[in-house]
This record gives structure tokens, C-alpha cells and sequence, in this order.
């Protein structure tokens, strides 16, 4: 690949030759001015990369001599390509978190309606958000918001839920009223904002949060509030707990302990398994740091330099089962999942069950997901498959006697199948904990979610089974009624063609179906995000490599690429960052235990 040498105020910047656009003939050349992405995900601001000014450019490429000087034409400085503008900035902002929106959803086609309710709501908060200022965690608005609809996106809520989870920051700086977002994005957007604002403040209703307010509470919440809007006002609760560390120290402690008492078990209830492990970890890290940091650091002391113990072993299983002949040729797909046990549960097993740190033995967990081959007896097949499965296990790893449980031979009462082992993984002499694997078919495994969505709201607050399995029915016809109103009507031109994020968002902006952006086109949406004219102007003619006054798919393709290009460059930068945060800090174990005894004054107590 060409790359381009561009040096600006004596340094040098290297980029790839499609970066830059360099026009010949009739066209007049443009020098590319700086171009601001901004980062989001509580990631601070945006970097720039400088590419041009108007002083004077020089350029040189590796494969070929070329300069270029933008005072070498009359009018050169005038025509700077300006998504250093906010318009540009906008439009950036905008494609990429659409994209990247839709790319979590991982849904196989997304709707027209969900594209345009996302597309709106973006449009709408977008220039609002960016011209509010800092929140008091030092991210910006935008970052915030966008923060919380990635973790509705990988939740797999619609995009009703998502949008509402963009817009609930635009709401809460009374940049926009419901009535607003009923107007401009749908009603389902605004009736999920409106039930979010009335959860907002659910723990005043009682002046004493102790278990029997909190499990009052969490039913109150399960019972009289839309499920999705419980699902958002969670998502919110886990980025701010994500954030904490600006509060006061009591305040981190009290916010952390409504979330332990009230939300986290409410996540469990709704069947947001993920985001109730993380409520309580982080929860416990803030309570109790001095156990947490223990318990942290033992369970760290199991993992390999290069990667986490889990994943090891899930690789490992997972190539064991695939080489296998005999289980292939009775299932069409293998799936292993691996989790390790949540620091609270740990702590949990350890000082309350009373157990030794060698009898827990579901520290670390493996779950394998078989797919039987179809045909008329899938279910045998597949029960032949998962024992097939248990065979490989144990010839990869001692089974340890007596902890070992057939519940497709004997299903549970609710119906519940699925092969559960414990292994000892300890090798070279080196102890590990044990390790808890549980074998089932897809349709098991379809089954055993059902039978949990029950008994999570059991666990959640509902003490009476009967209404934790009629309120479940609720939240299942919920879901299916705001899947089909989403859904695209059957269409006589409907083509069954696979769709990238990329299409989608250039089918959005060209709104006559023409298959070209036009000028005009680009100008609306522009003007929408609150941008000049003159904004759009410019950026048509950055991107108009043809100069036929409109932007193909091609060349608007081109465009995201280099917004995907710079977003993956921020999301690689950020995990450099962490993992060498995370082996800075573990070659100096005993920094943090001093720094918590001089920020505590050496007790912490919570009531």
C-alpha cells in the first residue's frame, strides 16, 4: 500500500494513499485541513490529524515523486476541505456511531424502521450533545450517551430502546421535551424515555433501604414499569457505576449500595445476566475494596501472561471437540462459551458458604452448545452427541468423582437438561481451581433460558412463583409486540440481499432512491445537525472525486472506511492502554493496597 508523507509544521505524518484525494483536470486542488474524530465511550476527546494548512502543504509519496502546494493556486486556501467544521464533525460523528450501533445490534437484517428511528434520534442529539458541556465525570455528554446505547446494542434491544437510551441525556438537560421526541423520532422512543424519567427516582419513595424496601421496590419496578424502560434505566445505573470514581467517597458508597440492594438483583431478574455480575462486582469493588482487591488479586494469580486462563481452555476444548469424527458427524455446529466467576459470588462462596478456596469449584465455567444435524430424530441425536461430548472432556482432564450430574437422563422438574462436570485443570504441578462445564443441545439450551427467565424474577423479588411466571409472559409479549411493530412489511420488490451498516447509512441520506447523495441531499442532513451551508459545500467537494456534483456509493463507501479506519485506531489505542495499566499495576501488586489505606484512613464500614 502507497503511503503518503505529509509534513505539517515540521513533522511528519504517514497515511495511506486513499486517504488523500488529489484532483486533476477541471477540478481546482483541494488541501485536506485537519479532521477531528470525536472519541466516544467515555473515552475524552477527539484526536486530531493534522493532514494540511493553509500555509503550505508538502507532500511526497514512496512510490512515485509528487508535490503539491496549496498556494500554487489562487484559491487553493479557500477551498479546504472543512470536516475540520462542525457540519464535517457531525457527519462524522453520526456515520460512525450509526455503524457501530447497527454492528453491535447483530441483527441479520435490520428493519427500515429501526434504521430511520436510530438515524433520527442520532440527527436530533447529536449538535445538542456536543454543545453541552462537560459532565461532572469529565466525559462529554455525546460520549455518554453514546456509552449507554453500545451497551443496550450488545444487549440486543431494539432500536426504540437504543434511541431512547441516545436521547435520555438530551431529556435530562432539558435540551428537549417528550413531546419533542414524540414528534421527531415516534412515540415508542418517547413513551420508554418517559418511563425511564419515572424510574429515575425510585429509591425515594422509602426512607430506609434495607431487604425488605429493596425487594419491595425491586417488585414495584417488575411489576408496574415497562421492562424495556427497566432494561434502560440498568444500562444507565452500569455506566455511571462505570464512572464513579470523581464522587466522594460516600457517595460511592451509598449509590453503590442501592445498586447491590435494588438494581443489580433487578438485572438479574429481567434476564440481563451480564449486567447484574458486573452491577455487583463493581459494586462490591466500591463497598469493600480491601476484600475485593483480594479476592482480585487470587483470582488473577490464575491467568496465563499471554491471556486469560478461560480462554485457554475454551480454545483448547473447543479445537478437542471439533477434531473429533464422531462428534461431527452428529452435529452441524460447536459452540463453547467461557466465563469466570464474578469477584462478589466469589467472595460469597468463600466467607459465607464457608468454603476453602479449593472447594470452589465453579470459578471457572465452560458451556458447550451443540447443534444437532437435522432429521427425524434430532433429539436423540443430540443427547448421543452430548455424551460423545462428555467422553472428550474427560480424556482432556480428570473429572473429579461425585460432583458430576446427568440431567438428560433425569431432567429437572421444570423440564431443565444438560450435562454438568467438574474437572481439575491443574497442570506442571501448578494448582487451579476447578472447573465447571455444563453440555446441552441448542434446544436445550433454548429451554433452559425459558425456565430461568422464571426463576430469575423469582430471585428478583417475586416470591410467589405463579406471578413471576405470569409477569415473564408480559415481558415475552412486550418484546414480540414491539419486534413486530419494528419489522418491515412484505414487499413485492423486496429482495432477500444481505445489507452492510455502510449501505444502510448511504440508503438513509439518499432519500429519492436515485442511488447517488446529491448535493442537495447532503446539504438537508447537514442543516439538520445544525451545520452552515457552506459546510456542505466543502465537504461535497472533498468527497466528489468525479466532480459530478454528487457523491456515488463508491465514494461515500470510501468515506466510512476512513471514519471505521480512525475509530478502530482509538479502540486499539484504548486497549493498549488498559492491558498495559492492568501489567503496570500487577508487577507492583502492593501500590493499591497502600493507596485504599491512605484514601480510607485504614477502615471502611458500611451499614
Amino acid at each position: 500500500m502507497d503511503l503518503f508523507v505529509v509534513q505539517v509544521q515540521h513533522r511528519h505524518l504517514y497515511l495511506p494513499s486513499s486517504f488523500l484525494k488529489i484532483r486533476t483536470g477541471k477540478c481546482r486542488p483541494v488541501a485536506l485541513s485537519p479532521i477531528i474524530l470525536n472519541r466516544r465511550m467515555g473515552r475524552g476527546n477527539g484526536r486530531r490529524m493534522a493532514a494540511a494548512t493553509e500555509g503550505g502543504v508538502s507532500i511526497g509519496m514512496s512510490s512515485s515523486s509528487l508535490s503539491m502546494s496549496s498556494s500554487s493556486s489562487g484559491s487553493g486556501s479557500k477551498a479546504l476541505a472543512t470536516l475540520e467544521q462542525p457540519g464535517g464533525k457531525m457527519v462524522v460523528e453520526l456515520v460512525g456511531a450509526f455503524n457501530e450501533l447497527t454492528e453491535r445490534m447483530k441483527v441479520k437484517e435490520l428493519s427500515t424502521s429501526s434504521s430511520h428511528i436510530l438515524f433520527k434520534s442520532l440527527k436530533l442529539s447529536i449538535p445538542i450533545l456536543q454543545a453541552l458541556p462537560l459532565s461532572p465525570d469529565g466525559r462529554s455528554p455525546l460520549s455518554r450517551a453514546l456509552s449507554v446505547a453500545l451497551v443496550l446494542a450488545e444487549l440486543q434491544m431494539d432500536a426504540e430502546v437504543i434511541s431512547a437510551g441516545i436521547l435520555r441525556e438530551v431529556l435530562e438537560a432539558s435540551a428537549i421535551s417528550i413531546h419533542e421526541v414524540r414528534n421527531r423520532v415516534g412515540s415508542g422512543t418517547a413513551h420508554l424515555l418517559h418511563e425511564s424519567i419515572r424510574m429515575k427516582n425510585i429509591t425515594s419513595r422509602v426512607d430506609l433501604l434495607d431487604d425488605n424496601t429493596a425487594a419491595a421496590l425491586r417488585k414495584f419496578c417488575l411489576t408496574y414499569y415497562d421492562v424495556r424502560a427497566v432494561i434502560l434505566d440498568l444500562s444507565l445505573k452500569l455506566d455511571t457505576m462505570r464512572h464513579l470514581d470523581y464522587l466522594p467517597r460516600y457517595k460511592q458508597q451509598l449509590f453503590s449500595l442501592e445498586v447491590m440492594k435494588i438494581h443489580a438483583p433487578l438485572a438479574h431478574a429481567v434476564g440481563t445476566a451480564c449486567l447484574s455480575l458486573e452491577l455487583e462486582d463493581l459494586s462490591f469493588r466500591y463497598l469493600f475494596p480491601y476484600s475485593y482487591l483480594y479476592v482480585d488479586t487470587w483470582l488473577r494469580s490464575h491467568e496465563t501472561e499471554s491471556k486469560p486462563l478461560i480462554d485457554v481452555y475454551k480454545e483448547y476444548l473447543l479445537q478437542s471437540l471439533k477434531s473429533d469424527c464422531l462428534l461431527t458427524h452428529m452435529v452441524d455446529d460447536i459452540l463453547v462459551k467461557g466465563r469466570y466467576k464474578s469477584r462478589y459470588s466469589t467472595m460469597k462462596k468463600l466467607l459465607k458458604d464457608g468454603r476453602k478456596p479449593e472447594q470452589v469449584n465453579d470459578i471457572l465455567g465452560l458451556r458447550v452448545i451443540l447443534k444437532p444435524t437435522s432429521g427425524k430424530n434430532m433429539s436423540q441425536v443430540g443427547e448421543k452427541a452430548c455424551y460423545r461430548a462428555r467422553e472428550i472432556v474427560q480424556s482432556l482432564w480428570r473429572e473429579i468423582p461425585n460432583r458430576s450430574k446427568d440431567y438428560i437422563a433425569q431432567p429437572k422438574a421444570n423440564g431443565y437438561q444438560s450435562l454438568h462436570m467438574a474437572v481439575d485443570v491443574s497442570d506442571a504441578g501448578q494448582t487451579r481451581p476447578l472447573m465447571e462445564i455444563q453440555i446441552r443441545t441448542t434446544e436445550m439450551h433454548v429451554l433452559a433460558a425459558g425456565g430461568m427467565a422464571s426463576h430469575s424474577l423469582y430471585k428478583g423479588g417475586l416470591t410467589d412463583p405463579e406471578e413471576a411466571k405470569r409477569l415473564k409472559a408480559i415481558m415475552v409479549a412486550a418484546a414480540e409486540l414491539a419486534a413486530v411493530r419494528l419489522k418491515d412489511l412484505p414487499s413485492p420488490s423486496h429482495k432477500d440481499v444481505k445489507m452492510d451498516q455502510r449501505d444502510r447509512v448511504f440508503l438513509l441520506l439518499d432519500k429519492n432512491g436515485d442511488g447517488k447523495i446529491s448535493f442537495e441531499e447532503l446539504r438537508e442532513v447537514m442543516e439538520d445537525l445544525g451545520a452552515q451551508g457552506e459546510d456542505a459545500q466543502e465537504m461535497m467537494q472533498l468527497l466528489d472525486s468525479n466532480c459530478d456534483g454528487s457523491l456515488s456509493s463508491e465514494e461515500f463507501d470510501l468515506f466510512q472506511k476512513q471514519v471505521e479506519m480512525m475509530r478502530s485506531l482509538e479502540d486499539t489505542d484504548d486497549q493498549y492502554k488498559t492491558m498495559l495499566n492492568e501489567k503496570l499495576q500487577m508487577a507492583n501488586s502492593s501500590i493499591p493496597v497502600h493507596s485504599h489505606r491512605k484514601e480510607l484512613g485504614g477502615s471502611v464500614a458500611v451499614s
